[in-house]
């Protein structure tokens, strides 16, 4: 579980009582897609006919421009959390590329899923990495990720980052 028990307030829409702009949870939602996108091949690789996590990215996307209702979103997350239940026994890698980009669609409900759209690609890369580079791969995908954060938005996702790595599995440690 990458969410908080107590939820941050800084991710809470301004109208159900959070400090969140829509601009922003939009921001965080077109990070997200990119993290996700970024490791969107290791389950294309795997399983190019499936397109269920590329649609849940689109999915971000389109709620970001105002083409598709939150529930909408939420329904690609869940397919893509599917692809990822089902490649499981398969590759670790592409189970967790499948994961992101259903992190990426749900942040339309949840804006704080930014940070589990970035961590499973983090893990995703990692995980096709040999053991020794694992290390390396880890920072290099942090380190890109952090390269694509808008301005606007960059302080709230690194001080969230700081908050939840341990949730996280530490795959933000600098």
């Amino acid at each position: 579980m990458i969410l908080p028990n107590i939820r941050d307030k800084r991710f809470i829409t301004l109208r159900r009582g959070g400090t969140l702009t829509d601009d922003d949870h939009h921001l965080l939602a077109v990070w997200a897609a990119e993290c996700a996108a970024h490791a969107l091949h290791y389950f294309e690789d795997v399983r190019p006919d499936d397109d269920r996590p590329r649609r849940a990215i689109e999915a971000a996307r389109a709620w970001v421009r105002g083409e598709i209702k939150m529930m909408q979103a939420r329904d690609f997350a869940g397919a893509a959390q599917n692809a990822a239940r089902e490649i499981k026994e398969v590759s670790e890698a592409a189970r967790m590329a499948a994961l992101s980009a259903g992190q990426a669609a749900v942040v339309a409900h949840v804006a704080a899923h930014e940070l589990g759209a970035a961590a499973y690609a983090i893990r995703a890369a990692m995980e096709l990495a040999a053991k020794p580079e694992r290390e390396a791969a880890r920072q290099q995908e942090c380190h890109w990720q952090r390269d694509k954060l808008p301005e606007k938005i960059r302080e709230l996702v690194l001080d969230d980052q700081r908050l939840r790595n341990e949730l996280c599995w530490y795959v933000f440690d600098a």
